[in-house]
């Protein structure tokens, strides 16, 4: 069977994958072995009885690890928040939603404008200047949001900029949650991973791979 799936694509042993209901990343030896073990399980199943007192299909148990499950972290903490900035955040939001996209001048004629981001717009004849609606909103005063959830993340968490382990010691978990700096590296980011789940504070931009 190892033969049979050396010969398939990737493409193809993730397509198996999927039909098994198993996840889909890593590389090919990886997706391999997988499934290697996806088919060495029914064959277990069927040697081990159930036992005394229970059917045949065994209960659902809380402390049951499944093997086709990966092991990820997933953030659950929720921030301690008061009635008001409650409701200061549910009215931001609303109005986040009525706020226009605000696009940079002749954002649609260069594809490097409409990657860029805002700009004001100058010139004595420029359209968007002069407020003509076709070319889009103005940046202005009265679209700004609440000022009581001015800066807050959306779960409501206030964020603070971690470079290190050392930063973590400073953060109140209850209000405050950690960003990791873009230049820190993958091994130390592990270590401010692990620290963080010590003290249990929110890392808003752990990756999928710590």
């Amino acid at each position: 069977m190892s033969d049979d799936f050396s010969s398939m694509t990737v493409a193809q042993l993730k397509e198996l994958l999927k039909e098994r209901d198993l996840p889909v990343s890593g590389n090919k030896k990886d997706l391999i072995a997988r499934l290697e073990g996806a088919d060495e399980a029914p064959a277990q199943e069927e040697a081990t009885e159930a036992p005394e007192g229970k059917d045949d299909a065994w209960e659902d148990d809380d402390d049951w690890d499944s093997d086709g499950e990966e092991d990820f972290h997933t953030a659950r903490q929720k921030p301690v928040l008061d009635d008001a900035t409650r409701e200061a955040l549910a009215l931001r939001a609303a109005q986040k939603a009525k706020t226009p996209s605000f696009r940079r001048t002749e954002w649609f004629r260069y594809s490097r404008l409409s990657r860029s981001g805002w700009r004001k717009p100058k010139g004595m004849d420029n359209k968007q200047r002069r407020n003509f609606k076709y070319r889009g909103s103005l940046v202005r005063i009265g679209h700004g949001k609440v000022a009581a959830a001015r800066g807050l993340h959306p779960s409501g968490f206030a964020e603070v900029m971690v470079h290190n382990v050392a930063d973590l010691d400073a953060i109140d978990p209850a209000v405050e949650a950690a960003r990791i700096g873009s230049a820190v590296g993958g091994r130390k980011r592990a270590t401010i991973h692990a620290r963080a789940d010590e003290l249990g504070i929110r890392v808003l931009n752990r990756r999928r791979d710590a």
